[in-house]
């Protein structure tokens, strides 16, 4: 007798056997082991290179001048106390004091020099070569691919 659920095995019974000798039955089960193995496979090669290139670009930049007039001023008068140094918006007053032998001692303010800052801006412009780099990727034939001539002479 053949059971559909048993994998195709068929299980026999001894023929003598009655309803007393249930518990004498025995049945031959077989068993199946499963082994499972990993095995790395190239499929193929890929080759990865850099290429530089350059490029112009223009440079548009305000640049901060700045310089200083240097003037003189005689003054030729008599003070009585050392002035300091002041400032009138972007002119800076450097007094400078002589005494002068008089039957007394006497300060007697000689010249100023002003020094005055000026600001410009001047445009600046310029090219530069800046340089940059891509990545090329390109598939190698690996070791285990069989040779294509075909696919070879067109790629030449």
């Amino acid at each position: 007798m053949s059971d559909p659920n048993d994998g195709g095995q068929e299980r026999s019974f001894s023929e003598h056997s009655s309803a007393n000798s249930t518990d004498n039955l025995k049945l031959t089960l077989l068993a199946e082991d499963l082994s499972v193995e990993k095995e790395a496979v190239e499929t193929g090669r890929m080759r990865v290179s850099k290429r530089t290139h350059t490029r112009e670009v223009a440079i548009d930049e305000d640049l901060l001048k700045e310089s200083a007039e240097i003037e003189t001023i005689p003054i030729g008068q008599q003070i009585f106390e050392m002035p300091m140094v002041r400032h009138e918006g972007e002119t800076t007053i450097i007094p400078i004091v002589e005494e002068v032998l008089h039957t007394e001692r006497r300060l007697f303010l000689k010249e100023e020099v002003r020094i005055t800052r000026k600001k410009t801006t001047d445009q600046f412009h310029d090219r530069v070569t800046l340089r940059y780099q891509e990545a090329v990727v390109t598939r190698v034939q690996s070791a285990s691919e069989a040779v294509d001539n075909e696919s070879t002479n067109e790629s030449k």
